[in-house]
């Protein structure tokens, strides 16, 4: 499988992302937006936008690896923030860090939103991965 991470010189310098993902080959993961909810369904971090990021990267991980991927597959995110403000943006990136490799990072796009589909959600994240 090839992936290629592509930034085109005529485009403003990407932070945090990247412009253009490029894949051939491989096998196609669609994982559903993650939510700040453990095994039991219950919310972890309750109006604390970081620790819901680090349980939704959590969460991200094990529907990766129950796929048979990693954060190395990924192509393409979606991020939906609650009431978003610039300033929520380091606290995101602080997280993602932990997670993906600033050498391959994937097409991403960052949405506000009103709210998620239950009361006390602030952040989630859907993915699409392409592995061998």
């Amino acid at each position: 499988m090839k992936k290629q991470f592509l930034n085109p010189p005529a485009s403003s310098k990407p932070t945090g992302y990247t412009h253009v993902v490029t894949a051939e080959g491989g096998k196609i993961v669609y994982i559903s937006g993650q939510v700040a909810l453990d095994s039991k369904g219950e919310i972890v971090g309750k109006n604390d936008l970081r620790e819901q990021a680090e349980q939704v990267y959590k969460n991200l991980k094990v529907a990766l690896d129950t796929a048979g991927a990693t954060f190395n597959d990924v192509v393409k995110m979606n991020i939906y923030l609650v009431d978003y403000n610039p300033k929520d943006l380091p606290i995101i990136r602080e997280v993602r860090s932990k997670y993906l490799s600033d050498e391959a990072l994937p097409a991403s796009t960052l949405i506000g939103v009103q709210s998620l589909f239950l009361d006390g959600l602030l952040i989630e994240i859907e993915a699409i991965a392409l592995v061998d």
